[in-house]
């Protein structure tokens, strides 16, 4: 799953040498990978100070993604980047953790090259992420508005630690990577397949076929608007006949 091509993946390919020293220099305690996506750009001073304060007890080194004010009090083990190779991090031999929001991709990224993690999701689909993850034994699960930086940096401990969460990572990646062809050898599979059969136009979607008004379903909407409006009309009609009735009723019992 690791694999040594990581470390001058990281040096080259993204010319981040600096990035790469610093993996290197974490000796025998590795490093741990945090990022809370690319949505997330911020964190209250309190909240960001708080995140801070936790890393700097963890022996780790640890690489944190995030845009938003750089903490004052930023451990020594602990380097900011508006940007990371996130999927090479995971993918580097001396990756222990991985603080994540639980987005998709993170997820998938973090299952592939078996690396546990302790998931603060935000919102959306990232609980229920998350929550996959903790019953499968690979996550621990903080709540990003009550955690305490003893509470980050315990789950922290717990993931590199418990020798179980490592496993059960380790175990779900066997799993995501036995597959009868690999994913390289799909994807020259299906290139010659679309070139043996001339652009494959079999596989073509039929909403290319369809005109604009129905590619947009505006056909559709235009019925039903039809169909509720007429509806409405009855509706008011038969009101309307009915006040009448009821109308010309009373008038007749008043002058009798």
């Amino acid at each position: 799953m690791n694999h040594p091509v990581h470390r001058a993946f990281l040096a080259t390919t993204f010319g981040i040498p600096e990035m790469e020293k610093f993996v290197q220099s974490s000796g025998e305690h590795g490093i741990v990978v945090f990022s809370l996506g690319s949505i997330i750009k911020n964190l209250t001073d309190e909240k960001s100070a708080m995140v801070a304060l936790a890393l700097s007890q963890l022996p780790q080194k640890v690489i944190w993604r995030y845009k938003g004010k750089r903490p004052e009090k930023l451990g020594a083990n602990t380097r900011v980047y508006d940007w990371i190779p996130q999927n090479d991090l995971l993918g580097h031999p001396k990756t222990k953790a991985f603080i994540t929001h639980g987005g998709t991709n993170g997820i998938y990224e973090a299952i592939y090259h078996g690396i546990p993690m302790v998931g603060i999701p935000m919102f959306g689909d990232q609980p229920d992420n998350i929550g996959h993850m903790k019953a499968k034994g690979m996550a621990v699960e903080l709540n990003i508005h009550t955690m305490t930086a003893k509470d980050l940096v315990d789950a922290v401990n717990t993931v590199i630690h418990n020798a179980t969460y490592k496993e059960n990572a380790v175990r779900i990646s066997q799993i995501h990577h036995d597959q009868p062809i690999k994913p390289l050898d799909r994807a020259v599979f299906w290139i010659e397949f679309v070139m043996r059969h001339k652009s494959a136009k079999h596989l073509r979607v039929a909403a290319h076929d369809l005109t604009w008004y129905q590619y947009h379903s505006l056909d559709v909407i235009a019925f039903l608007i039809v169909c509720i409006a007429l509806f409405v009309f009855i509706v008011v009609k038969c009101c309307t006949f009915c006040c009448r009735k009821c109308g010309s009723i009373r008038k007749k019992t008043k002058k009798e």
